[in-house]
């Protein structure tokens, strides 16, 4: 799949440029499925942020940039559906959109829920994650990022090498510091990049680069 792994989602134009190249063609050509399953597993969220999430409602704006169409897809209920039914769903849309929360809870019901195996067959998907589900397809978390008390520990999918600090000095997260984004990345053990709100990494044909009209930092292994 091709990666644009965010902190705040699509916030500005460079962030939008990269998503339209990603897709290889324009947003209102473009066919979305939206996951709001990592909001379940966050204490901090509920069925307001789902319904916030799904409708577009400030703000979150992900479902409201012009697609072709938008769909949700909840991984919690796909196990009871049946993969003759979802895998469709899945391999006809061009872009998942997967919304924050909790990123262990995400990344066991991607597991669960059959998703993770099917994405190698994918190649062609974009995946736009916001926070948590940004942070799903690295190695860890860490633990302060860890909220759901069913996880084993702030593993994550290890879709790519490198970790991430989101919301990088947020106004509602004032302990999201670069300070505090250092000390983490040292408990990390291995790369990993602190982004704000208007910052992405794009992830494609086994390049890393980030976008950005904000702030970021990367640090090393």
């Amino acid at each position: 799949m091709h990666l644009l792994l965010t902190s705040g989602g699509i916030t500005n134009p460079s962030i939008r440029d990269a998503l339209v190249e990603l897709l290889g063609k324009p947003i209102a050509e473009s066919r979305a499925l939206l996951i709001p399953t990592a909001m379940w597993g966050h204490p901090n969220c509920g069925p307001t942020f789902v319904r916030g999430s799904v409708t577009g409602a400030p703000p979150w704006h992900m479902p409201s940039l012009g697609w072709e169409s938008v769909g949700v897809l909840e991984l919690t209920a796909l196990p009871t559906v049946g993969e003759e039914q979802w895998v469709p769903w899945v391999r006809e849309a061009d872009v998942l959109l997967v919304d924050g929360g909790d990123a262990t809870y995400l990344s066991h019901w991607m597991r669960q829920s059959g998703l993770f195996d099917l994405m190698p067959s994918l190649p062609d998907t974009v995946w736009v994650g916001v926070s948590a589900g940004s942070m799903v397809m690295t190695p860890r978390i860490g633990d302060d990022f860890v909220s759901w008390p069913s996880a084993p520990d702030d593993r994550t999918l290890g879709v790519v090498d490198f970790s991430i600090f989101p919301h990088l000095d947020h106004e509602s997260m004032p302990e999201n510091t670069l300070a505090n984004a250092e000390s983490w990345a040292a408990g990390i053990e291995g790369p990993s990049y602190a982004i704000d709100e208007q910052t992405a990494i794009k992830v494609a044909n086994g390049t890393t680069e980030v976008i950005s009209e904000g702030h970021w930092k990367a640090f090393p292994a």
